[in-house]
């Protein structure tokens, strides 16, 4: 039988895409990490990563096992939870941006309540700076943003690849300026944006800004405008752009979770639950 110690480390890899972020991520070393995936290999007989010096990505084996070993995870974690869960009670303010705020997140909130049934959950959903300005300022008690570019704060929980993406029939016109679409406020992508931009010879100007992913995602599917959106939010209608149509190359995205200096017991099992969904089968899709 597999150990889970492995899959859960086999997991990290998977997901951030290197052993010095999945280590991060698990608090562990990274030649912790490197030695769990080596007798991993050897327990499956298969190798599960192809490794350059850049890059390490699943092989097709590692592919077909990531799916198994989520859903186990998955099952020791809800196991745990409903074995141990202690009684709690309180409150438990909860600041998330919208690109997790959809998908199965409301489900892990469901379920979260309805094992903690004497904790009262409270969501205000935003961008990351404001968020994390509140949190600092006492007002939220957890947070999970998007991690701000150059740092290393919070509990890094998936990275994803930020993109350009137009309407499918989008066409630039010729001599005039590239069109964008942008959050109104600072934003993780906004400022990830604008500085790949500055730093190449492209025209551009801002000619439409919204508070949320849907209002700029929007103004993209309408050809209004391109914008950068995590790859996960490209939907139906929209196409990704990249070098070959004269846009510079975007950072990834990192997304963590953020806990108050001192978090009670509600928080830290929020938190749990949290980095629980997001390694699962069923991660916050936008």
């Amino acid at each position: 039988m597999l150990e889970l110690e492995l899959l859960r480390a086999f997991v990290a890899v998977a997901d951030c895409g290197g052993f010095h972020r999945a280590a991060e991520q698990l608090n562990l070393t990274q030649s912790t990490i490197s030695q769990q995936i080596k007798r991993l290999e050897l327990e499956t007989r298969r190798p599960l990563f192809r490794r350059t010096t850049r890059s390490v990505a699943l092989t097709d084996e590692g592919e077909m096992l990531l799916g198994d070993a989520r859903r186990l995870l998955q099952l020791e974690e809800s196991a745990r939870q409903r074995l141990v869960a202690p009684r709690l009670s309180g409150s438990v303010r909860l600041g998330v941006v919208e690109e997790v705020a959809g998908g199965s997140l409301p489900l892990a909130l469901g379920r979260f309540a309805a094992l903690h049934r004497g904790v009262k959950l409270e969501v205000l959903i935003g961008v990351s700076a404001e968020l994390i300005a509140q949190l600092d300022a006492g007002r939220l008690d957890l947070v999970f943003a998007k991690r701000p570019l150059g740092t290393s704060k919070g509990r890094l929980v998936w990275r994803e690849p930020l993109v350009w993406a137009a309407a499918e029939t989008f066409a630039p016109t010729p001599g005039a300026p590239l069109p964008l679409a942008l959050y109104r406020e600072r934003s993780v992508s906004r400022d990830a944006a604008l500085a790949a931009l500055r730093d190449g010879d492209l025209s551009w100007e801002i000619v439409y800004t919204s508070p949320s992913l849907t209002g700029v995602r929007a103004a993209a599917v309408a050809g209004l405008a391109i914008t950068p959106l995590p790859l996960s939010a490209v939907v139906a209608g929209l196409r990704v752009l990249g070098p070959d149509d004269g846009l510079p190359p975007l950072p990834d995205l990192e997304f963590a979770i953020y806990e108050k200096r001192r978090p009670d017991q509600a928080s830290e099992a929020l938190a749990t639950a949290l980095l629980a969904l997001a390694r699962g089968p069923l991660r916050p899709t936008i």
